[in-house]
């Protein structure tokens, strides 16, 4: 005799909705409980999750010390979004059912996710201790720990399923995953002692580009980190975190030209990465190509108009190009009233311009706001000096020297200008 919940399974393949309800209930009233539970499993396969729900509740209703029926209505719960319905089901389950551990394992997954950490670790110890010999929580454990950044605490229970011959678990290739811990924690050794064994099917961009990473560490292996960057960025060239550590290996070694093009390599790929426009200018103008340095930084500030170091490079370029109405309207654009969280080389650049456009109201406004983050800077308290001693203002001239020849005691011009301002202040 066909049960209901056959029935129902045939109406639905026949796409018969309401015939389908009809039999469901029918099924809930007449067919035996394995045939239930079983329909519930396929109907929660199949997507009716509602339906599956009244199917396991009523089975749990009957009987309450079946602890697999909570762990399933507690999955049904958390792809529901209801997390505090999932967590009261798993934490009716008692510490002596065959069904704790995966309570456990649940439990700490959503307590994670919740942002509950130490309650989530806990769980995690609490079901390793019940079953150190059962690789899917020492994997749980490893991977908690990794996700977190605590890649040392991670590694003994990564290193604890290769020594149960589980090279790979649940997709993820456990040596990768001990050589990237490794290497995150600064132990180049033994990160190089896995990372290099890896097969190049199991190398992923990430593994790859946290292997350049560890050869770039040492000097000795910068070669290697080139190559394996190199490779990386052939094989995904949209892997945009490669550029930056492979320009700055070519800069080391004093390849500038294939540093800058590495860098432009990286904003073909991605044109709003603000890290690649500074570093394509500031190798432009070591190789003195300023134009093309103000063309980086420009392009930059123009795709990433908020970011303040792109601002601060590109005001400094303008002084630098004797640009000074062009970094005046820069720099003013970005000023506001409060003036509460402006660089202060924002305000030693203006300083500069309204200085050489000879706006020295303007000019002492600014030498006097920047003064205070410069007092170790001799380059600039010279500066402020002779701009200070020009207009008049010999409190702040003195201010600026006194600091000034403390930090270069043997830079006699300048001790002699000492002696004289400090000569006319007792006339």
């Amino acid at each position: 005799m066909v049960s209901y919940a056959e029935r129902m399974l045939d109406d639905l393949d026949k796409g018969q909705l309401d015939a389908a309800e009809k039999s469901f209930a029918a099924a809930l009233q007449q067919d035996d409980d394995d045939t239930i539970y079983s329909l519930a499993e396929e109907l929660y396969a199949l997507g009716f999750a509602k339906q599956a729900k009244r199917a396991y509740q009523q089975l749990l209703d009957k009987y309450p010390k079946e602890d697999q029926l909570r762990t399933n209505l507690a999955d049904i719960a958390i792809d529901e979004g209801k997390t505090d319905q999932a967590i009261e089901y798993l934490a009716a389950i008692k510490t002596d059912s065959e069904a704790y551990l995966q309570a456990l394992l649940v439990l700490a997954d959503l307590y994670q996710s919740e942002g509950i950490y130490e309650v989530a670790e806990a769980k995690l110890k609490e079901a390793y201790q019940l079953a150190p010999e059962e690789p899917v929580i020492a994997f749980a454990l490893a991977e908690y720990y990794y996700a977190s950044g605590q890649y040392q605490e991670a590694i003994p229970y990564y290193r604890d399923l290769l020594k149960q011959g589980e090279r790979k678990f649940s997709g993820v290739d456990v040596a990768s995953r001990i050589g990237v811990a490794y290497a995150l924690t600064g132990n180049v050794k033994n990160a190089l002692g896995y990372l290099e064994q890896i097969k190049p099917a199991d190398m992923t961009p990430d593994v790859q580009f946290q292997l350049g990473l560890t050869y770039a560490a040492d000097e000795e292996t910068y070669d290697q980190a080139i190559k394996t960057f190199e490779a990386l960025a052939d094989l995904d060239p949209a892997y945009v975190s490669l550029y930056i550590p492979l320009g700055a290996l070519y800069e080391k070694q004093g390849q500038n030209e294939q540093a800058l093009r590495t860098y432009q390599a990286g904003l073909a790929q991605d044109a709003f990465n603000p890290k690649l426009y500074e570093r394509a200018a500031i190798v432009s103008m070591r190789l003195g190509k300023a134009a093309q340095a103000g063309h980086f930084l420009a392009e930059g500030l123009k795709n990433n108009p908020d970011d303040p170091t792109l601002i601060l490079d590109y005001s400094d370029w303008l002084v630098s190009q004797h640009k000074d109405q062009d970094n005046l309207d820069l720099l003013n654009h970005y000023l506001t009233d409060e003036e509460a969280d402006i660089d202060p080389g924002l305000y030693r650049n203006l300083a500069r311009s309204y200085t050489a456009l000879e706006q020295d109201e303007f000019a002492n406004r600014y030498w006097q706001a920047a003064l205070p983050s410069y007092l170790s800077d001799p380059d600039f308290l010279q500066e402020a000096y002779y701009f200070f001693r020009k207009i008049g203002e010999r409190e702040l001239a003195l201010q600026a020297i006194a600091r000034y020849v403390k930090l270069r005691p043997e830079d006699y011009d300048m001790l002699n200008n000492y002696d004289d301002l400090l000569a006319e202040q007792d006339d």
